[in-house]
């Protein structure tokens, strides 16, 4: 099953050269891809665009077999796509850990009870059962970043996109976050600038030269 197809994308933003001219990836379920190439290349914009967070100049996106155009087609893809973020700080508010894992659940409708077994089952998964009741925002950066993504397991998603996963991380965290990442059964689309990180992970890479993908 081809979970996303973004084909023939193209977009500039307001005043600005075109960044994406053409661009078009898939990602199949199970599937592991990398994306490479130089800082404001379009990485970022891609995943945006995936999630409807932007909107194409032209070109079509498909998400689990139908074609997305508008605000409301994007809702269920938001819920079966996890985005992590490049800054966890963009991700992270609420006062705890827990809190911050709940707040997904929650507001797909599961109830308080339900949502404080997922943080359980999610924080006891990556080992960071430590972790539950800090203050966020008091956390290290390699920290938060573990955090991010136990935010968005806690949503259950079919696929992960990765925006530069190991920024701000040193080896220990990077290799315990690879660890975590190599187990997870969903597909996953990597943006990342560490070759090694993306060889381990993702080894299959596309290469965002021009505004296209190759």
């Amino acid at each position: 099953m081809t979970i996303l197809a973004l084909e023939n994308i193209h977009f500039a933003y307001p005043g600005q050269p075109p960044v994406l001219e053409g661009a078009s990836v898939q990602l199949a379920a199970g599937q592991r891809l990398s994306i490479a190439g130089p800082n404001g290349a379009g990485k970022s914009t891609l995943f945006r665009i995936a999630l409807g967070l932007q909107h194409p100049t032209s070109g079509t996106v498909t998400i689990f077999g139908k074609e997305r155009r508008v605000e409301a087609d994007f809702h269920e893809v938001r819920r079966r796509i996890g985005l992590v973020f490049q800054d966890p700080d963009d991700q992270l508010f609420c006062p705890t850990v827990a809190e911050d894992i709940a707040f997904g659940p929650l507001n797909l409708g599961r109830t308080k009870g339900e949502a404080l077994a997922i943080v359980d089952k999610v924080l006891s998964d990556l080992n960071l059962m430590h972790l539950r009741d800090r203050i966020t925002h008091k956390l290290s950066g390699g920290e938060k970043r573990l955090v991010t993504l136990a935010t968005v397991l806690a949503m259950e998603p079919d696929a992960l996109l990765l925006d530069e996963p190991t920024n701000a991380l040193d080896t220990k965290n990077e290799a315990r976050l690879l660890e975590i990442l190599q187990d997870l059964p969903q597909a996953i689309l990597l943006v990342s600038h560490n070759p090694a990180f993306r060889a381990a992970l993702a080894p299959d890479t596309l290469e965002l030269q021009d505004g296209k993908l190759v």
